[in-house]
């Protein structure tokens, strides 16, 4: 349970660094914040894996570089149930995406590294 709640607190982290660098996207609070990305790691927890799979040969074309753009197409998912998140448009989209897996990974190596 503990794992869950970090994982939760470095995700929402991940997006308000995404807020902060990215201009288009845009955080009213914390809380939204942390709404979002709870809906985030339900939506990719749900849905992610069936993209991946649906769009494979694309992806194998792409090297693995359009699971960003299932990452922003989620991302734009999240924003659209989230009163306080908001995202304007779909390059905005993909690169939040892209900085909420670098920070999200950069944090969580952090974290689990310092654990040991």
């Amino acid at each position: 349970m503990k794992g869950l709640i970090v994982r939760w607190l470095i995700l929402t982290i991940a997006i308000l660094s995404a807020a902060y660098f990215i201009r288009g996207i845009y955080v009213s609070s914390f809380a939204a914040a942390f709404f979002a990305a709870a809906v985030l790691g339900i939506l990719n927890a749900l849905f992610k894996p069936v993209l991946i799979l649906l769009t494979l040969p694309i992806n194998i074309l792409t090297l693995g570089l359009f699971t960003f753009i299932i990452n922003a197409v989620l991302l734009k998912m999240t924003a659209g149930l989230i009163p306080g998140f908001d995202i304007q448009g779909f390059w905005p989209a993909v690169l939040g995406a892209l900085v909420i897996s670098i920070v999200n990974w950069l944090l969580h190596v952090l974290i689990t590294d310092s654990g040991k």
